[in-house]
């Protein structure tokens, strides 16, 4: 397949979101697709699933949307369900339609004994068909897909309005997969992920056999798939070809030179003209004068590089009331509601960042609530230190009312401040001029990100505890947060699940896994790395105990796989003949017959797939 987009635009109402797109898409390109929020990444991804949405852009070259191949292209975005009385098995199920309407034809045709030659010849076709599609498959790629993403076998049976916003996401996603799509077009797929399921998804990304195209704010997500990156920047498409580190790097490198570039041209025009005004009334120097006039004109202008959308929030968090050494201490402190989800005995310290990760629906929200006297304990008990002020930010981003403009909003959280105060608090959180009159019903998911972080953080707490604060961030927003984290001198418990986040500010972990919690005295790049060399040692004690299995064992497992081999030749001769033997005139002319040569050949298609799978598991023991 081959997508080639020249000299493309998109507008939308009176605006124009994109102006100059330029873009190639080919078989297996893995791409990112990324810029600031309200840059047109959405917009992108949409146009290119309905091209008419595009128009002739404001660049020289000529438009024109080129297509090669036949190609199906599935969409994930922020899917909803049709039908949420459906329950997850029957959702899921859905993706192969196909495959259990053709069962059930089968079905039909052999219950009715096959009695005349149109339904011999369906049937005969159906099966093949039936196997060409998968359909002795279907059922266990279904089921992988399902324990892959966490889901139990109690789940299959609960309606889809029953799962959480991130379940959702997983199921739309699992569907997506198994539609198995020529170009598959992700937009923001590891929103409400936890860090184990994003990891699996990258397992599966990385080794999808189609074209991918992601847009993501989840930096360490596409360093590890992706190959190709488009940024979107003031509505035009720049293409770097490497991953998200690479694309960082080259583009700091290309504006620079870009740059310099450019300024030598614009000394070069300068000290031209200058020579063409000095000499143009002199005769001897005429044409020498007109001939660097020409020379500017023959030149290939350089535009000068945009400077980078840079806005970002700011804020002064020096001067924190000190805190006691010991910030909180939770002895046999349980959490949960109607029942307990965990138990944890821990000491937080003054200054530290303690980042906690773990798998959804484990309790690391309830943990935060619990610590910020939101909700109380299940059992046992929270000791907290002196003079501890607490900012909490809650990732579903409640307000006070949702009526209430910025400026109400605000205001209602800081009410001693007066209206010039106020306007340059939330200035320095990019509520600019009218931006402060936006009701908060109407604000972005960033929008009400950048609100709350603004009233928590005017109050200077010297305890931050933070539920998912990127989320809803774009790249820039991320970074800047970062910065204001690593050098906060106050107390951080944060929830998160972007990797790259927790490893840049975490100095201590709490992990959720197993029905346990485990606290970690280091940050997120030493616990992967001990978690990689578990991993190492554990394949390395069971090889030690693979090569223990002695010669005599090895050569039976052998002579057992020689047996299956012969076997399966057989079995797949056995089938051949059976084949063969339909296209007699005296089996043909037969409906009986038919019926039950096709019944043999089904037996044992299924028996050779036993066969096959029983080899398959012997050979993993012979040679691994």
């Amino acid at each position: 397949m081959n997508i080639k987009i020249r000299n493309g635009a998109v507008t939308i109402g009176a605006n124009t979101i994109l102006e100059e797109v330029n873009l190639d898409i080919n078989d297996k390109d893995k791409i990112a697709i990324v810029g600031r929020n309200g840059a047109g990444k959405t917009t992108l991804l949409k146009a290119l699933i309905t091209p008419t949405m595009f128009e002739s852009g404001v660049g020289e070259e000529k438009f024109s949307i080129t297509t090669l191949g036949k190609f199906k292209i599935g969409y994930l975005e922020q899917i909803t369900f049709k039908d949420e009385e459906v329950i997850l098995i029957d959702e899921v199920r859905k993706s192969f339609s196909h495959l259990i309407e053709m069962e059930k034809r089968i079905n039909n045709l052999t219950a009715n004994d096959l009695q005349d030659l149109n339904a011999i010849n369906e049937y005969t076709e159906l099966m093949e068909n039936y196997k060409l599609l998968g359909g002795y498959s279907y059922k266990k790629e279904y089921e992988k897909l399902l324990n892959t993403f966490g889901f139990k076998e109690e789940d299959k049976t609960k309606k889809i309005r029953d799962f959480s916003g991130g379940e959702k996401t997983k199921i739309a996603f699992i569907k997506l997969l198994l539609s198995k799509p020529d170009l598959l077009i992700l937009d923001e797929p590891t929103n409400h992920l936890d860090i184990a399921t994003i990891e699996n998804l990258e397992s599966y990304l990385k080794d999808y056999p189609g074209t991918l195209i992601i847009v993501s704010h989840d930096r360490l997500f596409l360093d590890n798939i992706v190959n190709i990156v488009y940024e979107i920047d003031y509505g035009r498409v720049y293409k770097y070809k490497g991953n998200y580190s690479y694309y960082e790097k080259e583009k700091n490198i290309r504006y620079e030179k870009t740059l310099k570039d450019y300024e030598y041209q614009q000394k070069e025009i300068k000290r031209l003209r200058n020579i063409y005004e000095r000499f143009r009334s002199k005769p001897t120097k005429a044409s020498m004068a007109l001939s660097k006039l020409k020379q500017i004109e023959r030149m290939d202008l350089i535009e000068k590089p945009r400077e980078e959308d840079l806005r970002t929030f700011k804020t002064n968090l020096d001067n924190l009331v000190k805190t006691s050494e010991i910030v909180m201490s939770l002895k046999d402190l349980s959490i949960g509601y109607d029942k307990s989800l965990a138990t944890i005995n821990l000491e937080i310290r003054r200054g530290h960042a303690l980042g906690i990760i773990g798998e959804n629906g484990t309790g690391k929200s309830t943990l935060l609530k619990t610590l910020s006297k939101i909700i109380p304990p299940y059992a046992g008990e929270v000791c907290y230190g002196h003079n501890l002020q607490i900012g909490y930010f809650d990732q579903n981003l409640a307000m006070q009312d949702n009526t209430h403009t910025v400026l109400e909003e605000f205001r209602e959280y800081v009410p001693n401040l007066n209206y010039e105060e106020t306007r340059r608090a939330l200035g320095s959180f990019l509520f600019k001029d009218d931006d402060i009159n936006k009701k908060v019903n109407v604000l972005s998911g960033g929008e009400k990100v950048r609100l709350q972080l603004c009233k928590i953080l005017y109050n200077k707490p010297n305890v931050l505890i933070l539920d998912e604060p990127t989320n809803h961030m774009d790249i820039v927003s991320k970074e800047h947060l970062e910065s204001i984290l690593k050098s906060y001198p106050g107390t951080l418990i944060f929830v998160s699940h972007d990797r790259y986040f927790v490893r840049k500010i975490a100095t201590e972990l709490l992990v959720f896994a197993n029905n346990e919690v485990t606290y970690y005295p280091y940050g997120y790049q030493e616990y992967e790395e001990k978690k990689a060399k578990e991993i190492i040692e554990d394949n390395h004690e069971v090889k030690v105990k693979e090569t223990k299995v002695n010669s005599n064992e090895l050569r039976n497992r052998e002579k057992e796989l020689s047996k299956l081999e012969k076997s399966i030749a057989k079995k797949e001769q056995e089938i051949k003949e059976l084949k063969n033997s339909l296209f007699n005139e005296d089996v043909y002319s037969d409906y009986q017959k038919v019926k039950e040569i096709n019944d043999l050949i089904k037996a044992k298609e299924d028996e050779l797939v036993l066969l096959n799978n029983s080899w398959e598991e012997l050979m993993k023991k012979v040679y691994n």
